[in-house]
């Protein structure tokens, strides 16, 4: 289950919720052509410790694409959207591809 995360700043503290990071997760990767995360609500982990985050999720892809530069383009921009956001290091961002559909 993602945690909220808090983010200790000098004028106070910033939460951010569950579903807001789980969000964040699917709107990323599915700004990727041919990739849709599969059951966002239950397949999302987001965890986070010591300034640094993880990521899992179910992907499906589109048949047709070639799978691997599908895969690896959703965890870039995960990647890249999870830093940004959060100001976390991004220690890894791991799919599993459960439908070609």
């Amino acid at each position: 289950m993602t945690e909220p995360l808090v983010l200790a700043g000098p004028g106070g503290a910033v939460t951010v919720a569950p579903a807001a990071l789980e969000r964040l997760v699917v709107q990323a990767a599915q700004t990727v052509g041919g990739a849709r995360v599969r059951r966002p609500k239950r397949s999302v982990e987001f965890s986070h410790s010591s300034g640094r985050a993880a990521v899992s999720f179910e992907l499906s892809v589109v048949g047709g694409v070639p799978v691997p530069e599908v895969a690896r383009a959703v965890q870039e921009r995960v990647a890249e959207a999870v830093a940004a956001t959060s100001g976390l290091e991004v220690e890894s961002v791991d799919i599993s591809v459960e439908e070609i559909a």
